[in-house]
């Protein structure tokens, strides 16, 4: 007797499948129809997959290929999670990406290299879905928070082949930093590559992301206090909104004159270290397990701060509140969930305004980052004691040491926010 729970399924699916028709017309029917076949021809595949499940697992698994940050963070961290014994190590795991879009051809390119992939994985996931127990043939991917601080336990995934080094270094070189030459890569998000992800998915809409934006040109001061320090300055983005102007020869706009997919990743891969926003490219550096000085860091949390990796620096945006005027304590952050907003018309509906860093706390993050790479930053017991009550806040009554520092110029300059 098939099961009623089966029954209803095959019934949405097909209500869904007609209304979509209804609506699509003639093009959607052709796709569908190809679906249909494609799906009909992986049913035998599907059944043998189910019969072998006492022998051998096989689980199918998607990869988040249309946003740079998951398609990097979330699948570096299930390999790391496998080292660590946190999958089922005896599986065979098969992935497919997004066929209608893919955010970088090099990464990839490096994935297929290390992973099993194949087109076919997902129509056999989608059909795992029908039949009962198919929780057991999906991967459980995990999210791009490193809640188990994996990446400073683990071995890096990816790999640039010999060929892809030498490439990468003649690629450097043309971008004008000299062989052997340190560089830092800038990073400010603003909304343009959502913006064009949108053309791709109608149904979608990413304005509620746009509290997590910054200007590019809040990074000027500090861009060019790294140049004086000796560094080439790189400023990343696939798309951006407007040019990093500067007079000052080793600030490099790559993002607007000669970047490519392959430069994203090999740039970020060898830096110095990353200068920027929690955007999705700040995922490629960390996954290579580069330093970052993450700034204009929101939401706030324990779970985003203790994720960090030990040798990255943060400064939080700061929440004005408009009635008031005044902005909020970290501790009225925690307690009024502020710093678990994850949509922008959260934050309108509280009456906060989400304040990006200044110039001067960027600045002062960059160069703490410089100094501490060479060894030539001095702690205080001032900076200490700032760092404990910051803790106090977000992480109490735990013995855990905080993976990551805020920024010391920031408190300093911000400690009426720890009362």
């Amino acid at each position: 007797m098939v099961p009623a729970t089966l029954v209803r399924k095959v019934v949405c699916l097909l209500v869904r499948q007609v209304n979509e028709i209804r609506e699509g017309g003639p093009r959607v029917f052709l796709r569908k129809g190809y679906n249909l076949l494609l799906w009909v021809l992986m049913v035998p595949i599907l059944l043998v997959v189910r019969a072998l499940r006492p022998v051998v697992l096989i689980r199918f698994g998607m990869l988040a290929s249309p946003r740079i940050g998951h398609f990097a963070a979330n699948t570096e961290l299930y390999l790391c999670e496998r080292d660590a014994g946190l999958q089922n190590n005896r599986a065979i795991d098969i992935f497919y990406w997004d066929p209608f879009f893919m955010c970088n051809t090099q990464l990839k390119k490096m994935w297929s290299r290390t992973l099993r992939v194949s087109y076919f994985a997902r129509p056999l996931r989608r059909l795992c879905r029908i039949l009962p127990g198919w929780e057991k043939h999906v991967v459980p991917m995990p999210s791009d928070v490193d809640v188990h601080g994996l990446l400073s336990r683990t071995r890096v995934h990816l790999r640039f082949t010999p060929e892809e080094e030498r490439f990468g270094r003649t690629a450097v070189r043309s971008l004008g930093i000299p062989e052997g030459s340190p560089y830092v890569c800038l990073f400010a998000r603003d909304s343009a590559y959502l913006d064009t992800l949108h053309t791709y998915y109608s149904r979608e809409h990413w304005r509620y992301h746009d509290y997590r934006d910054s200007d590019i040109l809040n990074c000027i001061a500090a861009a060019e206090e790294l140049a004086r320090r000796g560094y080439y300055v790189v400023r990343m983005g696939a798309l951006v909104q407007k040019p990093l102007s500067s007079t000052l020869s080793p600030i490099i706009d790559y993002a607007l004159n000669g970047r490519t997919d392959f430069l994203d990743i090999f740039l970020s891969a060898r830096c110095r270290f990353f200068l920027g926003s929690t955007a999705g490219l700040s995922a490629i550096p960390r996954v290579f397990r580069r330093p970052i000085a993450y700034i204009n860091f929101v939401p706030l949390n324990s779970e985003h701060w203790l994720a960090c990796a030990p040798d990255s620096l943060l400064i939080p945006k700061k929440l004005w509140l408009r009635q008031e005027r005044r902005f909020m304590t970290f501790r009225e952050i925690r307690d009024s969930r502020a710093g678990r907003f994850y949509r922008g018309e959260q934050y309108q509906a509280h009456g906060i305004e989400v304040v990006e860093n200044t110039p001067g706390e960027i600045t002062g993050v960059a160069v703490e980052m410089d100094e501490r790479l060479k060894g030539t930053w001095e702690t205080t017991g001032e900076d200490e004691e700032l760092q404990l009550r910051f803790r106090s806040v977000f992480n109490p009554g735990t013995d855990r040491p905080a993976p990551a520092r805020i920024g010391a110029e920031f408190l300093r300059q911000h400690r009426d926010l720890l009362n």
